[in-house]
């Protein structure tokens, strides 16, 4: 017997589902309503452009100034823990939140960005120095730290930029998790939004399983998170040449969307693919990267505006401000890596002027808020296929609802879930499709007149080939049997003796 026919007969949802349609004709079916924690359905916000500025790196970037920041919002980095106060921020360890004033005039220039109508936007962390959790062993303290920058700024969007031990700190991270969670649930209990983006490390294929972790700790807390910012840089392993950088970066894009969708899946949070595509941020080094390795160009830059656009992701930013413009005179090599210049040949300021195309505010995507939703509820009555079953097999091609979703088997396969969070598409043996769309209804299949075959009798024995009707679907013997009933398929050995003669609305059709 072929393996084709072999799947065939170890697939018993045709018939199965078949009866369960008729029963459900006639007096319907009960179906549980599952609950999970889901994004509010609503059109996604358009992507939003704001770069990073090097804050304490001297001379201070003017980015209050509309001549010096197009965007008019700015990521200010990086707020971190005071040497030996670790609880009390700093900016990069060397000026305090009190002396802004004095040695730059950082408040000011943040209110005067305010005034003008512009968004600040305050990282905590990045490459070097403590992100302060690490070191603020308490709780309510460390809230009290992120609650001071908050305030003192009136910030409505924060950024934790984690790398290296700081991203491996399994304690710091449950602590951060914790004191963000109260601190933006305190701040909406009265009234402000208080948007939270992670910043993480990425490799060619996606988030780091450290990355997908911390993802994971503040979901459990209860973190409602704006996105996952890829840093989106200094690749392992580097592209293999500078044109393929953009490919690099979309790759890594790809596969970090469906790790986000994946964390919120194992979180029991339903997300679409169009939300957790909202959820996502890409922040590359411009031109010649650190590393030396990669470079990338005002061309890639133009395809990350198109890739940003075109998928609707949350934001986009770039390392650094400070970097958007071309080295001077006195430099040997045009292609050097400066925390001053790109290293390219390009305009002031022209990687700015392509990304502030994107049309979103930061200020207005922290308005959004993740609240509870039922899941939907499956009825064979308004299913166009058969309800997933943990108990049948299906073979490749065949089609199935579970969730007002339609899958299609890629492959023979039973018990996976449709919606089982993987973190890489070819983990799944299902196919995502679609929603089950409104107006839809339970398949029927059309029965023979009576008497076409004799009626199926437990009491009559059958040979192999003898063909009957039962619920009028025409069923064949393919042994001898007496007593078993057609419908009676099961899964596992031994199997039926009967073959059906009929298909149901997504099983795919015989092979040869």
């Amino acid at each position: 017997m072929s393996p084709e026919l072999d799947d065939r007969e170890l697939s018993p949802p045709r018939v199965a589902v078949a009866v369960l349609l008729l029963l459900a004709a006639a007096f319907g079916a009960l179906v549980l309503v599952r609950h999970a924690l889901a994004a509010t359905p609503k059109a996604a916000q358009a992507a939003w452009y704001a770069p990073y500025v090097d804050a304490t790196l001297p001379p201070a970037y003017q980015f209050q100034d509309p001549g010096s920041d197009p965007a008019r919002a700015v990521v200010l980095g990086f707020v971190v823990s005071t040497p030996g106060a670790p609880c009390q921020p700093s900016w990069g360890a060397v000026e305090p939140l009190t002396g802004s004033g004095v040695a730059t005039d950082l408040e000011r220039r943040i209110a005067r960005l305010q005034q003008a109508g512009g968004t600040p936007i305050v990282s905590f962390g990045g490459q070097r120095n403590d992100e302060p959790a690490v070191g603020c062993s308490s709780e309510p303290a460390l809230e009290r730290a992120y609650r001071l920058v908050v305030d003192r700024y009136r910030l409505t969007t924060i950024d934790f930029d984690l790398e290296g031990a700081a991203l491996g700190d399994a304690a710091a991270n449950a602590r951060r998790a914790a004191a963000v969670a109260s601190l933006q649930h305190g701040l909406r209990s009265h009234g402000r939004k208080l948007a939270v983006w992670l910043t993480l490390p990425t490799g060619p294929s996606g988030l780091t399983p450290e990355g997908v972790g911390e993802i994971d700790t503040m979901i459990a807390a209860g973190v409602d998170l704006a996105g996952v910012n890829l840093l989106a840089m200094d690749f392992t392993p580097a592209p293999a040449d500078s044109s393929a950088m953009w490919e690099t970066v979309q790759r890594a894009a790809t596969a970090a969307q469906r790790q986000i969708l994946t964390s919120y899946t194992r979180a029991r949070i339903r997300l679409t693919t169009a939300e957790a595509w909202a959820k996502l941020g890409l922040t590359p080094m411009i031109g010649v990267n650190d590393d030396n390795a990669g470079v990338f160009d005002l061309q890639d830059a133009r395809e990350l505006l198109r890739f940003a656009q075109l998928h609707r992701i949350g934001r986009v930013s770039i390392w650094s401000l400070n970097r958007d413009t071309p080295c001077g005179p006195n430099v040997v090599s045009p292609e050097v890596v400066s925390n001053y210049c790109s290293g390219l040949g390009q305009d002031a300021l022209a990687f700015s002027r392509v990304l502030d195309k994107l049309t979103g505010r930061p200020s207005a995507a922290a308005a959004h808020v993740t609240v509870e939703r039922p899941l939907v509820a499956d009825d064979p009555r308004t299913s166009p296929y058969p309800i997933w079953d943990s108990s049948d097999a299906y073979p490749g091609g065949y089609k199935v609802v579970w969730h007002g979703s339609v899958y299609r088997a890629k492959y023979y396969n039973q018990g996976y879930v449709p919606d089982a969070p993987v973190a890489q598409e070819w983990s799944t043996p299902w196919l995502l499709l679609g929603p089950v769309l409104p107006g839809e209804h339970a398949p029927t299949i059309p029965t023979l007149p009576r008497g076409t075959y004799p009626a199926w009798s437990p009491r009559v024995s059958y040979r192999a080939g003898t063909r009957v009707l039962f619920h009028g679907l025409p069923y064949e013997a393919k042994w001898y049997t007496v007593g078993d009933t057609p419908e009676a398929l099961p899964t596992v050995t031994p199997p039926s003796p009967w073959q059906p003669l009929f298909t149901i609305p997504g099983e795919p059709p015989p092979h040869g």
